[in-house]
Formats: structure tokens, sequence, C-alpha cells
């Protein structure tokens, strides 16, 4: 669907302890000492499988922080598999201050001020722009209030160490669901938009 107004949609696989990093692989993603990857495998049924189907079975671009889109282009543009078109067709809106050598189709380097880039890029007609992985990017995101919704599928596992989605200066914010379900293997489909400040209050009995 072409847009306005674009919206930016966070699509994240998260562990119970709000873990982020390297949920398809134990190579996907070793930075700073990470060795549990592959923690989504074991629970990604058919109702995740479809669901994610759902969300990307559409015209879309993407927004990708450097290291997210390094894997991706390792990998996407090799295999003939469900989605790939759609990933490889897409416009890759790369935040990054270093030079891309790829040859991947329709890539973007944001020039500039990524937060004025991105912010630009919301105001041109197109369609949505979708955000996986890029732990570091969304955090600029969330700094900045520049995400639409979360299109969260958490799983039932904690790590205990990793790279989170809500980093510890995460700003203080209020978020409504709009949407949620569950699979068969417990993973909980959650989607999330802002509303505003956090609805702070006591239950302490007045004296």
């Amino acid at each position: 669907m072409v847009n306005l107004m674009r919206k930016i949609y966070v699509l994240t696989f998260v562990t119970m302890d709000g873990v982020m990093q390297g949920p398809g692989g134990p190579e996907e993603d070793t930075s700073g000492g990470f060795h549990h990857g592959g923690w989504t495998v074991g629970y990604f049924d058919d109702f995740v499988a479809q669901e994610m189907g759902k969300e990307m079975g559409h015209k879309f671009d993407l927004l990708l922080g450097r290291r997210t889109y390094d894997i991706f282009a390792s990998y996407w543009p090799h295999v003939n598999e469900p989605g790939a078109d759609l990933i490889n067709n897409a416009t890759k809106y790369v935040a990054t201050h270093r030079p891309l050598t790829t040859d991947w189709k329709k890539t973007v380097r944001l020039e500039g001020d990524v937060v004025e880039a991105i912010r630009k890029l919301k105001k041109e007609s197109g369609p949505e722009i979708q955000v996986h992985g890029s732990g570091t990017l969304i955090q600029t995101l969330l700094k900045h209030d520049l995400v639409d919704e979360f299109w969260l599928k958490i799983f039932p596992v904690t790590i205990g160490s990793g790279r989170k989605l809500f980093a510890d200066e995460t700003r203080y914010a209020g978020f409504s669901l709009v949407e949620t379900s569950a699979s068969p293997s417990g993973v909980i489909i959650a989607k999330y938009k802002p509303a505003g400040e956090v609805k702070s209050g006591s239950f302490a009995r007045p004296t």
C-alpha cells in the first residue's frame, strides 16, 4: 500500500528478557561475545510463519542498520525461498557512516544526518518502511519518536545477555496494544503503537 505519510514498523523477534540479538542462528551475530544465537528456531512454528507472511506479504521498503544490512546482503540475494523476492525488490535504506561495497540492487545509503534523512523518508510517498534487526538503529528511532508501531514476536526463552530491544537509555513512554495472539509453541504476537506519556500513579492509600 502506498501512503502519503510513510509509517515505520519495527518487526522484531525478542526473548522474554528483551534480547533481540542473533535470533536466526549461532553465527548470525556474535558481536560482543554473544554465543546464544538461534534461539527462535525451536519455536518458529507454522503460526509464526503465517504471521510473518501476512506482515511481509505486500510491498514494503526496508530501513536497516549496517550490521543487519551486511547479514541480509550476504544471504537474501542468493536464495530462492518464500519472501526472498519481496526483500530483494524492496528499496533498502541503510544507516551507516561507512561506504557500501555491495551490488545488492535497490540499496540506498542514507546521507548526512541519519535522523533528518529518516524524517524526510517518512514525509515522502511510498510503501510502508519495515525495520528488521538493526538494534542500534532502533535506539535512535526510539529516541526521536520515529517508530509508528512495534510488531513483536516474543519467544518463550530467556538468555540473560545480548543486545536488547529496549536499551537502558530508552525514553519514558507509554504504548497501546493494537493486536495480539499466541502460537502453539508459546510465541506471543503483539503489536504496539506509541500512546504518549506513561500513565503512572500510586496504589498506596491516601493518608
